[in-house]
Parts: structure tokens; C-alpha cells; sequence
């Protein structure tokens, strides 16, 4: 075993070296010889400043050629203290996997390269990640760099710990550098990271307490998610923690993480908007305080962290006004016990409606599960966790989030693809049972599956943790909305000419897109210029998130507990270099394409939100 692990390694490093000299020398021949006509590199800061992907041999090379030429990358080796070199399957394919470090002239980076071998033997290049870990003379204070405390510790007669604290906290005098919009797991997370690389950062919320982002939705909710994805940044979970953390731990998790690292956090917060200066780089923004005031502050960045979407989704039917019972919002449902013995109607088959439905049912109410569109449904286990099975390999949470990083789109879909039809496979039995009833199914863009689902729409799945067993037993009743001919004040009439009376109607319909909330918060202008958010488009990355947008100093960051943690540092990284000049505050490429936006538009530019070059 030793012997075939040493020859992987020879063989890895065998390829760096090559790697090395085909950058150094500059020539896109040499570099296009190691790969495969169908490769993959995926550049997150390193040698581009970009979060990119680039397919195909000659296209990568000339790219890699350009990017060489700009950071003069060195010393790629196999990097002796990660998962060693090792053969994986990685959609479908067999590869060798192997973890190397190398530097360029501003920071030191950590890469991931597949090899796959050739018709006339050996091993090319199929996949390659190069990503930026620190800024050189900038790294994060921990282990051996953690910060002293000699400031406060030896000095009897100045303030202690906790007096800088609430200065730092208070902002008094002065105005944070980054200003971070939203207290979940987006915004702990960037704030976290930006504290280690000592960028001066205040989060708002508007939840009065930390934590409410989770601990105020309904009773029932645990995370759909396996514990060990789900760590943020310095501070995992302890071992003994349950597989599917309840919704009020982590709340009271997010109140530890904070005071545990020191964040500035102001709950109770409402940032009501704001407007950039180009010619001082700085926001202005109004901040709404609990007890009423205001405070105008002036940060240089701000970072949306409110959720893959923030704003509730509230469809329009016309014949809803006629309805006399209770109408609630997904985001504003609590508990099922007040309706113990009541009739319900939920509308919309994603996570939420499904979750409330069985809440409610389990709490001796009558519910009626209305179905809009088809929807992707998936046993919660083992069938959602297939995507998550490299976080049980072996790799350290680190390693894990390198190699998720280093799957380029393509991969990745053909990877949620294999993952659907297993899944598939495995659910047959309650897949069939909710056909027979009725149920429209889906399985996601091309049989990509839930993941995708998520990325490119933020929903439109469910994973099943009993609802759909209630559905196919008959104890929740299930309908189309094509069925509800009008709301009447009893609840709805159905075409069939029945009434299906009803005391509540939960309407989970899910959120409006970040691009509604851009547009409320800073104007039509700055929404115009940065575009879609989320979802890829015609790319290979999501769109304006965790990286520069077209408007300098507006940054995105959102996604589940294991993608917050993962981009959250390179986001931060950003934003460092940025304060540190290295780096303009908007990305060149991006500008040109809201430029054109705009053009087809007919709309100019707005002078205070002019794009830096």
C-alpha cells in the first residue's frame, strides 16, 4: 500500500515540476501538452484576482499563460502536511487527487489537480484548482500569530478585555471599513474572516437578538443537513452535537460564535439604504437603531449577507381577498399547536411548505398541501446526504472544502446527475407512492438534482423527513392549484364545485431575488449595473457572489452553513487586498458587461455609482 501511495506521489510531483517550468517559460504549447483536450482549471484569486473557471486545453492554456505572466507563480510541490496523493472517483471517473502549495509574488495559494491518463500512456491534467490562501505580511492571527493581549493584560491601571471590547463594539468615533448586512451564517462568517485579517467590520440586523434568523422560524425546524458539513470558520461545532442541529442550538451557537470571536455585532438593526461617493470610495449609509435613532455611517464596503433571498414571495391571487380566515407567509409561521383541531391549506411543495404541513398535521390540524409546480423530492436520508459523502471519506474539513472548490460546473453537474439517478434508485418506493397519488415530480435541470435546484433558484425541493409518507397515506390531502377554481371566505372552491373550508393559509411560496432588495435598499441605478444574483447564467460561477461586483464596494455573500464557511474566505481576501490597494474595488470585466446591460437598456451611468477602472 505504502509502495503504490509513494508512486502516486513520484508521479504528482513528476507532473508539478513539468507544470512549474511550462509557466515559467511562458509558452502555451508546453502547457497545453500536460492536459487533456477536455480540462478544467478553476482560478479562485491566485493568478487572476478572479473566482473563474476555463474550459477546454488551448483556451485554459492561453489563460494560465496570461495569468503566469502576471503573478510568476512558484514552487509547486505536493504539499506534505494535507490528504495525501490518492486515487478517487469523481463524476464517474477515475483520477488521481492530489493537494499542492505553491506562491506568487503577493500571497501564498493551495491547489487541487486531477490526473487521468492519456491513450499512449501516463497521465494529464483533467481538472486543476489554484486558489489564493493569504496575502504575504497579511495572514489571519491564529495559532502561533493569535494576538498576545498584552495591551490589557499587564496593565492594572488601563482598561481590561471587556472595556475595549464594548469600545470596539460602540463605534463611537469612528466608522467600520466593511459593513456587513445580515447576521446569519453569511455574515458571522465574513465577519469572522475579516477580523482575522484585521478589517475593521460591523454586522447589522434587524432581529433583536443574535440568532433570531433561525431561532424565529417555526418550531420544528432542524438543518436538513448533516453536522460535519456544516462547521463556520475557526469555531466547530462540539463532537457530541446532534447529526441535524435544531434550529434553536444553533441560534444559541450564533450568539457564542460571536461574543468567542469578538465580532461587532449591532441587532436590532435596520440599514435602510444607501449611496456611493466615487471620489471619496465610500458609502453612505443610514442605520436604524432599536430605540429609534439613526446613525449615518460612511464604511468603503458593504456586504449584502442577507440570504439567497430576503424579501417573502407573495403571489398574486386575485381572489385571496375573499378569503375570512388567517393568511400567513412561510416566514411568519410558528407553530402548528394553535391550530390543533383546525382546518389548513399550504401552498407550495419546497422544504417549508412540506415541514409546515407535517407540523401542522402532527398537531391534529387538517391539511391540505397544495401543489404549484413539479417539485424534486429526496428521502433526507441516505439519499440527500450522496453530494456530502466526501466529508466522510477521511480528508480534514479543510482538505474537504479544497476539493469541493476544485470542482469546476461541469463536474459538478455530471456529479449531482449520478447522485440524482442513485437517489432515485433508492426512493423508488415512496417516488411511486406520490406519482399514484398525483404528485408531480421533478428531478432539476437535466437530472442535476436538488443541489442544483438550489443554485440556480434557491428551492423548489423537498427532503422528505415524513411529509411525503403523509401524503401518500392520505393523512394530508394533497391538490394542484390548477384545481382551486377562487378563494371564498370559507377557504377554496375547488372546479369540482367542492369547498375546501379552511381557518389558516400558509403560503409558502418562497422569496424574491437579491435584485429586488438591491433595488429597495440603494436604487435602481446600482441594481441596473450589478445584474442578476445568484445562479449561473451563461457561466461557470454564480453570479456577483462572493467576489467583486460591477459597483465598486458592494460585495454578495449567501448559501448554506458549508458555503458560507468555504467563500467567506476568499471574499475576505478580496476585501483586504482592496483596503491594502492592491486590488480596485470593482471587477474591470463585470463593469463592461453592465455597461452594455445598461446600453440595451437605453439608461446612463449614474455619476455616483460610476464604476472604478
Amino acid at each position: 500500500m505504502r509502495d503504490a501511495t509513494t508512486e502516486i506521489e513520484t508521479t504528482v510531483a513528476h507532473w508539478l515540476v513539468q507544470f512549474e517550468r511550462a509557466l515559467s517559460d511562458g509558452g502555451e504549447a508546453a502547457i497545453a501538452a500536460l492536459f487533456h483536450a477536455d480540462s478544467h482549471w478553476r482560478d479562485v484569486l491566485a493568478l487572476s484576482w478572479r473566482i473563474e473557471t476555463v474550459s477546454g486545453r488551448n483556451v485554459l492554456a492561453r489563460a494560465l499563460a496570461a495569468g503566469a505572466d502576471r503573478t510568476r507563480p512558484t514552487g509547486f510541490v505536493v504539499d506534505p502536511d494535507r490528504t495525501p496523493p490518492r486515487r478517487v472517483t469523481r463524476a464517474g471517473t477515475e483520477a488521481v487527487e492530489a493537494i499542492f502549495k505553491f506562491e506568487t509574488a503577493e500571497g501564498r495559494g493551495s491547489g487541487v489537480v486531477r490526473l487521468t491518463p492519456e491513450a499512449g500512456g501516463g497521465l494529464k491534467g483533467w481538472t486543476l484548482l489554484t486558489a489564493l490562501e493569504a496575502l504575504k505580511g497579511h495572514e489571519e492571527q491564529v495559532g502561533k500569530a493569535r494576538p498576545h493581549g498584552e495591551a490589557y493584560s499587564r496593565d492594572f491601571r488601563g482598561p481590561n478585555w471587556l472595556d475595549l471590547r464594548k469600545q470596539a463594539a460602540a463605534y463611537v468615533d469612528r466608522d467600520p471599513a466593511v459593513l456587513v448586512v445580515g447576521g446569519g451564517q453569511a455574515g458571522l462568517s465574513i465577519a469572522a474572516r475579516l477580523a482575522q485579517l484585521q478589517v475593521d467590520t460591523l454586522i447589522v440586523d434587524r432581529w433583536p437578538r443574535i440568532g433570531d434568523n433561525w431561532r424565529k422560524r417555526y418550531h420544528a425546524l432542524t438543518l436538513h443537513n448533516q453536522v460535519q458539513v456544516n462547521h463556520l470558520p475557526y469555531m466547530p461545532f462540539p463532537p457530541g452535537w446532534p447529526t441535524y442541529i435544531p434550529k434553536d442550538k444553533l441560534a444559541g451557537w450564533f450568539e457564542a460564535y460571536v461574543e468567542s470571536l469578538e465580532l461587532n455585532y449591532w441587532a436590532g438593526t435596520e440599514f435602510e439604504g444607501g449611496r456611493y461617493d466615487e471620489r471619496e470610495g465610500r458609502w453612505t449609509v443610514t442605520l436604524r437603531r432599536a430605540d429609534g435613532t439613526r446613525r449615518e455611517m460612511h464604511p468603503r464596503h458593504v456586504v449584502m449577507a442577507t440570504g439567497v433571498s430576503g424579501i417573502p414571495n407573495v403571489p398574486d391571487m386575485p381572489t385571496l381577498r375573499n378569503f375570512r380566515g388567517e393568511v400567513l407567509h412561510s416566514s411568519q409561521y410558528d407553530d402548528g399547536e394553535a391550530w390543533k383541531g383546525k382546518r389548513a391549506i399550504v401552498v407550495g411543495t419546497g422544504n417549508s411548505g412540506h415541514d409546515i404541513a407535517q407540523d401542522l398535521c402532527s398537531s391534529g390540524a387538517e391539511v391540505t398541501l397544495v401543489q404549484r409546480s413539479p417539485t424534486l423530492i429526496v428521502n433526507v436520508e441516505p439519499s440527500a446526504q450522496l453530494p456530502y459523502a466526501l466529508y466522510d471519506e477521511g480528508p480534514s474539513l479543510e482538505d474537504c472544502d479544497l476539493i469541493t472548490v476544485a470542482t469546476p460546473l461541469a463536474l459538478g453537474r455530471k456529479s449531482h446527475k449520478l447522485f440524482t439517478e442513485r437517489a432515485k434508485d433508492m426512493d423508488k418506493a415512496l417516488l411511486d407512492g406520490l406519482e399514484r397519488i398525483g404528485f408531480r415530480l421533478d428531478f432539476g435541470e437535466d437530472g442535476t438534482g436538488w443541489q442544483f435546484k438550489y443554485l440556480t433558484r434557491g428551492g423548489g425541493y423537498y427532503f422528505n423527513v415524513g411529509c411525503s409518507d403523509l401524503l401518500v397515506e392520505g393523512r394530508i390531502r394533497l391538490i394542484q392549484n390548477s384545481d382551486i377554481d377562487a378563494f371564498v371566505p370559507q377557504g377554496a372552491r375547488l372546479r369540482s364545485g367542492e369547498t375546501l373550508a379552511a381557518d389558516l393559509l400558509v403560503l409558502a411560496t418562497g422569496y424574491k431575488g437579491q435584485e429586488v432588495l438591491v433595488r429597495k435598499l440603494f436604487g435602481d441605478e446600482v441594481a441596473r449595473r450589478v445584474g442578476p444574483i445568484w445562479g449561473f447564467g451563461d457561466g461557470q460561477e454564480l453570479r456577483n457572489m462572493f467576489a467583486r461586483t460591477p459597483q465598486p464596494g458592494l460585495w454578495f455573500i449567501a448559501g448554506s452553513l458549508a458555503q458560507c464557511r468555504i467563500y467567506s474566505k476568499y471574499l475576505a481576501l478580496q476585501i483586504k487586498a482592496c483596503e491594502l490597494g492592491w486590488l480596485p474595488r470593482a471587477d474591470a470585466a463585470s463593469d463592461v458587461l453592465a455597461k452594455r446591460r445598461e446600453r440595451r437598456s437605453g439608461r446612463a451611468d449614474s455619476p455616483e455609482v460610476a464604476t472604478q477602472s
